[in-house]
Formats: C-alpha cells, sequence, structure tokens
C-alpha cells in the first residue's frame, strides 16, 4: 500500500475539518445579520404600503394615496420618469395582477419580485446566522437589482 494514500481512518478527518473552516468562513457577523432583520421589516412594510394602495388606472399616481405629490418629472417637464408607474406596479403585482404590473413599469414589478423574494432569505440570515458560499446570494441580489433598473429604464426611453 502506498504510504502517500490517505487511510480510510484519516479520510473522515480531513473532509470534517474543511467542512469546519467552510462553517466558519459562512457565519455572519451581528451587524449583518441586524442589516438583514432591518431589509426584512423595510421591504415587508413596502409590500403591505403597496397592497393597501388601489392602483390608479392611468398607470401612475398611485403614491399620491400616501399624500405624496405628482411627479415632479411631469410636472416641470410634462414627460414621465423612469420611476413613474412603480408604486402602481406593485400595486398591481401584490393584487395578483402580474401582467397589469409589468405593462405599468416593468422595472417596478421586477423589483417587487425580488422585494418578495428577499423576504425568505432575510428572515434565514438573520435568524440562522449563516451565509452563502462564495457570495452567491449578494452577487444575484446585485444583479437582479442592477437588471430591474435597467429595464426601467430601456421601458421609460421607450415611451418617450
Amino acid at each position: 500500500m502506498n504510504s502517500s494514500t490517505p487511510t480510510a481512518s484519516e479520510q473522515p478527518f480531513a473532509d470534517r475539518a474543511e467542512t469546519q473552516s467552510e462553517i466558519a468562513v459562512n457565519r455572519l457577523s451581528w451587524w449583518v445579520r441586524l442589516s438583514c432583520i432591518l431589509a426584512v421589516v423595510v421591504n415587508s412594510g413596502l409590500l403591505v404600503t403597496a397592497r393597501t394602495l388601489t392602483p390608479s388606472h392611468q398607470g401612475l399616481g398611485t403614491h399620491q394615496q400616501l399624500g405624496l405629490p405628482p411627479c415632479t418629472s411631469i410636472l416641470v417637464f410634462q414627460m414621465p420618469c423612469p420611476a413613474c408607474g412603480m408604486t402602481t406596479s406593485w400595486a398591481h403585482l401584490l393584487r395578483g395582477h402580474a401582467l397589469d404590473a409589468f405593462r405599468v413599469n416593468a422595472g417596478g414589478a421586477l423589483l417587487a419580485l425580488i422585494a418578495l423574494s428577499y423576504l425568505p432569505f432575510g428572515c434565514y440570515f438573520a435568524f440562522t446566522g449563516k451565509g452563502t458560499r462564495r457570495e452567491s446570494f449578494s452577487l444575484i441580489l446585485g444583479v437582479s437589482l442592477l437588471l430591474a433598473i435597467g429595464i426601467a429604464t430601456v421601458q421609460w426611453l421607450t415611451r418617450l
């Protein structure tokens, strides 16, 4: 038998050590866990607020139900901004009207989907203290947010 080949009793120890070091690396600090809780609370608040609003039939202006003023871009430049219709799209999506949500503002609908999908992950990260390997969740979240903003911008440009 070759002396460089690990024996059966040595192999599990090597695997166990690697697993323990991976677990140590994937543990989240208290401030990251607190940030996850804050993100869950903020997302929940936005989603609950959007669900209580009635989507505007005009496709924008739903935010005025919160006491906010009309869109400054429309008032000053007589043209919508890339965020016009986002609140309306969230209100539609949270009522199950996905097609209306994407028609009004596709980027806004994607942001609402991202907020919804973050809730279980944020709770998991906050309460277990476990992260993902190689920061894959952060990368996916960042790319998703950039994609949603890009889609909202492209949709806005095509409507000008």
